[in-house]
C-alpha cells in the first residue's frame, strides 16, 4: 500500500506532552484510570497507513465515519467502513490503513489508564472482536468535538480533569451504544475561561500578563495569583503551552520550516523558540517532526 505523511485537508490533532500526562493525569485520581494522551480526526485520508510490529504504547480507538480501510489485529484482517470502529489494547501488534478509492474519515484517540484497559476488554468480550458496528449518533460526534476544543485550551488540572471525565463517557457510547444519549454537559464561562480563548484567538501574538489582566480589569499580580489557583499555571507559562500546542501541528501537517513556525506563533527567536518547545515537549522541534512521521 502506498502512503504519505499526515496531510489532510481539514485534519487536526492534539498529543499531550508527556509531562503534562504525568502531572495532571497519571497522578490524578479522578481521572488515572482512564486518559487521553493524543485524540484527532483525519476526513478524507488518503493513503493513511500504520504498522506498529510490537504495537502501541496506549490504547487505540479508530471510529470510521464515511469511506473505507482496513485493519490487522492480531494477524486478524478485518474490513472497515463507515460506522465501523475499532479498538487496539496496548502492546497489540497491528496495522490499519485507508482504502486508495474510497479513503475513511476517522476520529481517533490514544489513551491509558487501568479503567480504560477494562473498558477496551468488556468491548472485545462483548462483541467477540476487535471490531464492530453502530448506528451514527450526533451526540457521539458532538461528544468528540467537546473533547478536542477543551484539550485545544490547555493543560490545567481542571480542564484535563473535565475533559477526561467527558472522555470516558465518549468510551462508553462504544461499549453501550444502545444506551448512549445526546445528553452532555453544557459549557462553563467563567475565569479564567474568556481569558483562555483570548490567548487562543492571538496565539501569533507576543501577548504579556500586563495586556492579559487589563482585559479583566484586575492587577497583574492578582490576576496571576488567580490564574494559577484556577489552572496550575501563570498565564505566559499557559499561553506558551497553548502555542506549543499549535507548533506541534504545523510540525505534523505542515512542511513549514521550524523558524517559520515560530514566526507564526509570534516568537521572533528560533533559538528561544526551539528551547522553549523543547522544555515543553522533552524533544527539539526536528526530532519531533521526525518522531510523528511514523506514528498518528
Amino acid at each position: 500500500m502506498t502512503y504519505k505523511r499526515d496531510g489532510f485537508d481539514g485534519q487536526k490533532a492534539i498529543i499531550i506532552p508527556g509531562m503534562v500526562q504525568a502531572k495532571f493525569c497519571k497522578a490524578n485520581p479522578m481521572i488515572s484510570g482512564a486518559y487521553i494522551t493524543d485524540i484527532g480526526y483525519y476526513p478524507n485520508a488518503r493513503f493513511h497507513f500504520r504498522r506498529r510490529a510490537r504495537g502501541a504504547d496506549e490504547n487505540i480507538l479508530i471510529y470510521c465515519v464515511d469511506g473505507k480501510g482496513v485493519t490487522s489485529i492480531q494477524s486478524k484482517i478485518h474490513p472497515i467502513s463507515a460506522g465501523d470502529f475499532f479498538v487496539i489494547p496496548a502492546g497489540q501488534p497491528h496495522y490499519y490503513g485507508s482504502d486508495e478509492e474510497h479513503p475513511w474519515s476517522i476520529y481517533w484517540c490514544h489513551f491509558k489508564g487501568p479503567q480504560a484497559e477494562e473498558i477496551i476488554q468488556q468491548i472485545i468480550n462483548r462483541n467477540g472482536s476487535c471490531k464492530y458496528s453502530i448506528d451514527y449518533a450526533e451526540a457521539r460526534t458532538h461528544l468528540f468535538n467537546q473533547l478536542y476544543s477543551h484539550l485545544e485550551k490547555g493543560y490545567s488540572y481542571e480542564n484535563l480533569s473535565y475533559v477526561n471525565i467527558l472522555f470516558l463517557q465518549y468510551l462508553l457510547s462504544f461499549l453501550f451504544s444502545d444506551k448512549f444519549t445526546s445528553a452532555l454537559p453544557e459549557k462553563q464561562d467563567n475565569f479564567p475561561e474568556s481569558s483562555i480563548e483570548y490567548m487562543q484567538e492571538h496565539l501569533d501574538s507576543a501577548l504579556t500578563l500586563e495586556m492579559l489582566a487589563r482585559r479583566t480589569n484586575i492587577s497583574p499580580s492578582h490576576y496571576s495569583a488567580l490564574f494559577k489557583k484556577k489552572t496550575g499555571f501563570s498565564p505566559i507559562d499557559y499561553f506558551n503551552h497553548m502555542k506549543i500546542q499549535k507548533a506541534c501541528q504545523y510540525l505534523q501537517f505542515t512542511d513549514l520550516r521550524i523558524n517559520e513556525i515560530g514566526l507564526q506563533l509570534g516568537i521572533e527567536d528560533p533559538f528561544y523558540f526551539s528551547r522553549l518547545f523543547t522544555k515543553t515537549m522533552g524533544m527539539s522541534p526536528r526530532q519531533y517532526r521526525q518522531s510523528k512521521q511514523a506514528n498518528i
